[in-house]
């Protein structure tokens, strides 16, 4: 049985002006790598509402799981919530249970849980809440769409608050194998490797080092004795 799939869509106008490096989607690879789930798109999308709402429905549609990061804080420009509500036809507004989050944890700081901040609270009507650790207001689960913060301290803690829930597949197998040879010459036996193991992910990453060609072939799979020939299959060609 094929593992678990999923994608996750990124938002925000500071990752695509390069103002903000993402870290996000790496954390998340490795986390549903672990667990067997594949990470199969991922999207990044400006603060539009259209393009927000309608990335969210064709990827609720296509994979088992969404994972969103970005835009639930208190600025006007965070919209992730309202937008992933329009997405499944749900009203949003303050509920009480994320307002008694935020206002437990402002009480503890001091500071004034004020309009801005009370934004927060704002959740889909049905969604689960998703507990966040670290700042206190919740990200939510609506179908089978995970939204989450895109500041990546609350990202990671949302991830593992949500992680446990989720039912994965075979965790994959990675194997490298470093060829001192340009990719031209190792081209046609990878790719019979290739066709020999359809169920294995092969890939060629490249690398160059005093000046001589090198790659190195990253094999992918839920087997791990099917990913150990495959590498085996390769050194006796190539043999380091």
């Amino acid at each position: 049985m094929p593992n678990p799939t999923a994608a996750m869509l990124v938002i925000g106008d500071e990752i695509l002006s390069g103002r903000t490096r993402d870290a996000n989607m790496h954390h998340l690879a490795c986390a549903l790598t672990e667990i067997g789930i594949d990470l199969s798109e991922v999207r990044v999308v400006k603060d539009i509402p259209a393009a927000i709402t309608s990335a969210i429905q064709a990827l609720s549609g296509a994979y088992d799981h969404v994972f969103t990061s970005g835009g639930i804080g208190p600025t006007h420009d965070d919209i992730t919530a309202d937008c992933v509500a329009a997405a499944f036809g749900a009203h949003i507004d303050i509920r009480p249970d994320a307002r008694a989050i935020l206002e437990s944890y402002y009480a503890t700081t001091g500071i004034e849980l004020n309009a801005a901040r009370l934004r927060m609270a704002r959740i889909p009507d049905g969604a689960e809440l998703i507990e966040n650790p670290v700042s206190g207001a919740p990200g939510f689960i609506i179908e089978n769409v995970h939204v989450m913060a895109g500041v990546p301290k609350i990202f990671q803690a949302m991830v593992a608050s949500v992680l446990p829930s989720l039912t994965g597949g075979a965790p994959l197998i990675s194997r490298t194998y470093r060829v001192h040879r340009g990719e031209g010459e190792i081209a046609g036996p990878l790719g019979q490797i290739a066709e020999d193991n359809p169920t294995l992910s092969i890939g060629s990453y490249p690398f160059q080092v005093d000046g001589k060609f090198g790659s190195n072939v990253v094999f992918r799979g839920a087997d791990e004795a099917e990913v150990d020939a495959a590498v085996a299959a390769l050194a006796q060609v190539f043999p380091q």
